[in-house]
């Protein structure tokens, strides 16, 4: 039988709702729900490579939520399937969708622990950062282009770094615009990292981006 969790209040699940929708309007596949130590953690993928030469950055959204203290597991569920529970369930307990087994961001793990605060930015400059992209895609992708030319522009947009914070890829602003996380211009946005991710964090969530391989900073 599938895991359960549950949640602190119908408010808890309508942020849920509300992040995994923007998540789906992006990529509309599957969310990795991580339960331990009464937090539940939501990492869904707003880009990743889709094969060897594809160049598009690995960056995840995360939020996290107080739950039950006995809810203990790591599942991969279809996005769609888990907002239809949230829909219908009892906030007390609400039971995961079947997992699936074929998505390959999801074995992309970013660590735990071990952050270390590198520095800081600010909202404005996110958003500024994902307006751009997001111009600089729709001019290079004219109608009816092809699937592997589609993911090469958006791989050289979103990997290019953003001058302001060294080596981070312009994905994460995408994402953070993306998923709703950015509040007013002025508010900041804590950098961190370990290894070769970096996470940028906010009130309303966190964006984690793997580093290339090819990094000076490995």
């Amino acid at each position: 039988m599938s895991p359960t969790f549950s949640l602190d209040d119908p408010l808890a699940v309508s942020d849920l709702q509300t992040y995994l929708g923007r998540a789906g309007r992006v990529e509309d596949g599957s969310v990795r729900v991580v339960a331990a130590s009464g937090v539940l953690a939501a990492y869904t993928a707003v880009l990743y490579p889709h094969g060897l030469l594809d160049q598009t950055p690995t960056v995840l959204g995360l939020r996290t939520f107080r739950t039950s203290p006995d809810a203990d597991f790591d599942a991969v569920v279809p996005t769609r399937s888990l907002l239809d529970r949230l829909a219908r369930a009892d906030p007390g307990e609400i039971r995961l969708p079947l997992e699936v087994s074929t998505v390959t961001w999801a074995g992309i793990s970013p660590p735990r622990g071990g952050w270390q605060r590198v520095g800081a930015t600010d909202a404005a400059l996110l958003k500024r950062v994902a307006a751009e992209g997001i111009d600089e895609v729709a001019r290079a992708i004219p109608e009816g282009t092809g699937e592997q030319l589609v993911w090469r522009v958006r791989g050289s947009v979103w990997g290019a770094a953003i001058d302001e914070l060294g080596d981070v890829a312009a994905g994460v602003a995408f994402a953070a615009d993306s998923l709703g996380f950015l509040g007013d211009d002025d508010e900041e946005v804590a950098v961190f990292e370990t290894g070769p991710w970096t996470r940028l964090s906010m009130r309303r969530g966190h964006v984690l981006v793997k580093r290339a391989a090819w990094s000076l900073r490995g």
